[in-house]
């Protein structure tokens, strides 16, 4: 399993393009004074597979105003594939969102899926993690509030999260 690694010092991130489930345009401009953890993924990818749950359950107990799962699609097929994968695994948290042209992965100088960002409320790449993660393990949401500073993250101490 992967472990996402934090930088030194936050890095700007390129804008792109894509899509929620609905058909509208958006851009990462839509999250600021967010958290985001980006993982850019696909059906196709089984590694991708194996971590989406985990993913999901981040979502559900760390989500809400302050930070947000946004797990985005690269596969080409449209929506119809992701909704149908969502529904096998039993996702229930994550929204979908969509890239088909795969214009992320390109701006993102994205080697290999999946590939997940850690972007603070400023828009700004604090950390990144190449290959599938327990992304709702303890140790990888301190990492996760670590990387963001307890006083800019906004994020719940361990003790005020959701369902705990």
């Amino acid at each position: 399993m992967s472990r996402l690694t934090l930088h030194e010092q936050p890095r700007p991130v390129p804008a792109f393009g894509f899509t929620d489930a609905g058909g509208q345009r958006l851009s990462l401009d839509a999250f600021k004074g967010r958290t985001v953890l980006l993982n850019l993924w696909a059906t196709w990818c089984a590694p991708c597979r194996k971590e989406m749950p985990s993913l999901d359950r981040l979502q559900a107990v760390m989500g809400g105003p302050d930070f947000q799962v946004l797990a985005l699609s690269i596969d080409r097929g449209g929506l119809e594939p992701v909704r149908a994968f969502f529904g096998e695994l039993g996702l229930e948290h994550l929204a979908i969102f969509l890239d088909p042209p795969n214009a992320s992965t390109q701006a993102l100088n994205v080697v290999g899926i999946p590939t997940t960002l850690l972007i603070d409320g400023e828009g700004r790449e604090v950390g990144r993690a190449t290959g599938p993660a327990e992304w709702d393990s303890p140790e990888m949401k301190a990492l996760i509030r670590q990387g963001m500073g307890r006083s800019a993250a906004g994020l719940p101490s361990t003790s005020e999260e959701k369902g705990s």
